[in-house]
């Protein structure tokens, strides 16, 4: 099984920006952590972040006959993209979105997903951990 997990926008920032939030644990430990995990469960993974949303949109687009399943944490794209949106339709590839924090109980902004309509499974408020539930999901 092959998985590609997708972040978005400033999760290259984990451990810097808003520890109390997002806690202390660096992009890089995450990285590591769904390494490690996919590593024991015999599964080939490829972690990809960007700030840009034109990246994500063909991070999602390559993932087209090359990945059996994507987790997704578009970050802030989740409210904003249905460029995204349509990438994820377009592959019909079976998708998971993963947030960090609890987004339905922040600002109300965030309780708007496009991604969601394209996600067989919305994680959230479940830390790093999220991605790896996630991750387990998908290789059912």
């Amino acid at each position: 099984m092959k998985i590609r997990v997708i972040n978005g926008p400033n999760l290259n920032m984990l451990g810097i920006r808003e520890p109390g939030i997002y806690g202390k644990q660096s992009y890089e430990g995450l990285c590591d952590m769904i390494r490690e995990h996919c590593a024991q469960k015999g599964i080939e993974v490829e972690l990809l972040q960007s700030n840009n949303e034109g990246d994500l949109v063909d991070y999602i687009q390559q993932a087209y006959g090359n990945a059996d399943g994507i987790v997704i944490n578009p970050g802030a794209y989740t409210h904003t993209s249905i460029a995204i949106l349509d990438a994820a339709k377009a592959v019909s590839i079976p998708m998971i979105e993963v947030h960090i924090s609890d987004v339905d109980s922040r600002e109300d902004f965030r309780k708007t997903s496009y991604i969601r309509a394209a996600c067989v499974k919305t994680i959230s408020g479940h830390g790093l951990n999220g991605y790896i539930e996630a991750i387990d999901y998908l290789a059912g």
